[in-house]
């Protein structure tokens, strides 16, 4: 929600019925004084609340944080090489070019890694 109020292209949740949004039951006060944004904080403590769960997180300070809580962190690339690992994506690239366009920096050496993982072809 936070990047729609930034004016980014970004889909808005409630449009998909088959994601239920959930308020955490706590979250640690200790995480209040490091800089995260309330998503991260919520879906941290989420994550703490159900340990079987991945958590998705991007920034670095915020994975670093849930990491060294325990949490089993993913990154929206690794969530983008699974899809196409499950034949759920024909390709990478447009999703790539999708999100740099929504505002999420890639670094070109982290985009040709991606696209050598999928064995797509570097444009």
């Amino acid at each position: 929600m936070e990047g729609r109020q930034k004016g980014y292209d970004v889909p808005n949740p409630s449009d998909y019925d088959w994601i239920s949004i959930v308020e955490p039951q706590v979250m640690p006060s200790e995480w209040f004084a490091v800089d995260l944004g309330m998503g991260e904080i919520a879906a941290m403590s989420l994550a703490l609340e159900r340990p079987d769960h991945i958590v998705l997180l991007d920034d670095a300070l915020a994975r670093k944080t849930a990491k060294a809580a325990g949490l089993k962190v993913w990154g929206t690339l690794r969530i983008l090489l699974e899809a196409k690992s499950q034949g759920l994506v024909p390709s990478i690239e447009p999703l790539l070019n999708r999100l740099e366009d929504s505002g999420m920096w890639i670094s070109e050496q982290v985009r040709l890694r991606i696209l050598a993982l999928t064995g797509e072809n570097v444009s």
